[in-house]
């Protein structure tokens, strides 16, 4: 911010960018922890600005996770695009079919059409391996399709995989727990996480807005109560950002609700009970 000097790097990898914050988040942050007042910019449009400083060439890497936008102020793809459009049309921009193709990435039409028209489709930018599901490539397909009301595809995906990658259903939270304890073997973690909206969960125990502290959470041994093995304290989607454990029972609350549904049948359990 204090120089206009052309940037000593030429390659900029922007890792989560669907979570860039938007004109106002930056603005407050500048003037709270920067003391500068009227900073007028998004996160994606500060970005390319300092990078178009360079008169040769220079290359900005997205890595884009569909639907994590959790934080205020976080823009999504969106913002990147309007960034482009409105101020830097000059910039190649290349990008993965997935983009327009799947809803979780970008919904509007206007953006949808701008980006076919403007860019270049290069299918093999989509990175389909997951690192972190790597017992499935299709969880993040399944949990799409459930959220979006798509009960039969979500029945289909689940049959190829639940095998290597179990989920099971249950309505009773001692039989889940005890689920999980009977799953994880060794040094394999569980836990317990909920929605961070989940309000109605209190009346079964789990109060998502008692705070935990994550390192204690995560890596604290079977013997710690405050240790996520003991199931007693709940990880909110804010927790566990970045975080991961082997098994988990996700409490699924009201505010997770279908409406209007029509004629979506409702999604049965593959394997049976718990």
């Amino acid at each position: 911010m204090k120089s206009n000097e052309v940037p000593i790097e030429k390659v900029v990898i922007f890792d989560e960018a669907q979570r860039a914050w938007q004109k106002e988040q930056v603005s407050n942050f500048m003037k709270q922890k920067k003391g500068i007042d009227n900073f007028s910019m998004s996160e994606p449009e500060f970005l390319i600005s300092v990078m178009d400083r360079h008169t040769d060439w220079c290359v900005i890497v997205c890595l884009i996770g569909g639907g994590q936008e959790i934080n205020i102020g976080e823009a999504g793809v969106s913002e990147w695009l309007a960034a482009l459009e409105r101020l830097y049309p000059d910039w190649h921009l290349y990008f993965s079919d997935k983009i327009v193709q799947e809803k979780v990435y970008l919904t509007d039409p206007n953006q949808q059409k701008w980006i076919k028209e403007n860019g270049i489709n290069e299918a093999d930018l989509h990175l389909n391996v997951s690192v972190r599901s790597f017992r499935s490539e299709q969880v993040s397909q399944l949990i799409q399709h459930v959220l979006d009301g798509e009960a039969e595809v979500a029945k289909d995906i689940y049959q190829n995989m639940y095998k290597h990658y179990p989920i099971m259903l249950c309505r009773n939270l001692n039989v889940a727990k005890q689920w999980l304890k009977r799953k994880a073997k060794g040094s394999e973690r569980f836990g317990l996480i909920a929605s961070s909206g989940a309000r109605r969960l209190k009346a079964e125990g789990i109060d998502v807005k008692n705070k935990i502290t994550p390192a204690d959470w995560f890596l604290n041994s079977k013997i710690d109560v405050r240790s996520s093995y003991y199931l007693e304290d709940t990880a909110t989607e804010f927790d566990v950002q970045g975080l991961e454990i082997d098994y988990s029972c996700v409490a699924w609350d009201i505010i997770f609700t279908l409406i209007n549904t029509g004629n979506i049948k409702p999604l049965k359990a593959v394997d049976g009970k718990i």
